[in-house]
């Protein structure tokens, strides 16, 4: 069976949702000459070749910063979007995808649980329900795909199966992503599980065997909506994926230092950082 190839995860932003520098803020982290402490909010896209050889990308989560986050990373195609969950850290970047549409000639599909493209259809009905609007104007070109946690969809010659997780009191989902055929290598199968605080009894199974774990990792104190950085170091530790990558941090977490004292295989990830099938890139100059 043809495989997708050439794969690359991009961490497009891995701050929380007021980013960092934080307005106003004077604190080390907020300061820090080190470009891995500056830190949009929270998404990421993988990059691949299709097995028809077509190159293809899909984006994880559509945060206020995806136009910055998109020239940075030279994106100029838009296959689909996974979509986490209804917050404004992770969806109100999604007026911007409409340049996609123009570049591709296309619609893209929109994927979240019934709550998110709910909440989405509410908030952009300009672009749901175009219809409606007093004037044509330039705008996205979307379709809502609904997804039911624990049933995988098959987009390009790779499976995505949606993860139910808690984040307080609000369902989300992650994600796992891996080869439709069961090829394994040094980047899937890889979890997504951002803006996390409890991970429930049915998820567990479908971390394990993991080549890559990404996992939120607030700050050090507790929060009622997020793991802190020790409790995500003990679900790392649990889950015993190949590579551990933590993200959505706040300006309490230095790069440097925290990324000194966590276990091995566990590393903070930072805007840019790429990781391939076989190794992670650091951040280009």
């Amino acid at each position: 069976m043809p495989t997708a190839r050439d794969l690359r995860f991009t961490f497009l932003g891995t701050g929380t949702s007021a980013g960092i520098p934080v307005i106003g803020c004077d604190c080390a982290t907020c300061t820090s000459d080190d470009p891995r402490d500056a830190r949009l909010r929270t998404s990421a896209c993988l990059r691949f070749t299709d097995p028809d050889g077509q190159e293809r990308t899909i984006l994880l989560d559509a945060g206020p910063d995806l136009r910055q986050q998109a020239l940075t990373a030279g994106l100029d195609r838009c296959d689909a979007i996974l979509i986490t969950h209804n917050h404004v850290d992770h969806v109100w970047g999604l007026d911007e995808v409409r340049r996609f549409n123009a570049l591709m000639g296309e619609p893209i599909d929109v994927w979240g649980n019934a709550h998110t493209l709910d909440s989405l259809k509410r908030v952009y009905k300009h672009v749901f329900e175009p219809h409606t609007n007093v004037q044509k104007s330039f705008i996205a070109e979307l379709i809502a795909r609904e997804l039911t946690p624990l049933e995988s969809i098959e987009l390009h010659a790779l499976r995505i199966t949606p993860l139910p997780l808690l984040h307080g009191r609000l369902p989300v989902l992650g994600f796992r992503l891996e080869h439709a055929d069961g090829t394994r290598d040094g980047l899937l199968p890889l979890a997504y599980c951002t803006d996390v605080s409890a991970i429930p009894p049915e998820t567990w199974g479908h971390l394990e065997g993991l080549s890559v774990l990404v996992l939120d990792a607030l700050r050090f104190r507790h929060h009622p909506t997020h793991l802190t950085v020790g409790q995500a170091e003990g679900i790392a530790s649990r889950v015993g994926a190949d590579r551990t990558f933590f993200v959505h941090m706040t300006h309490d977490v230095r790069h440097e230092p925290t990324e000194s004292d966590l276990g091995e295989g566990i590393r903070l990830a930072y805007d840019g950082m790429e990781i391939l099938s076989s190794t992670d890139v650091e951040l280009k100059s």
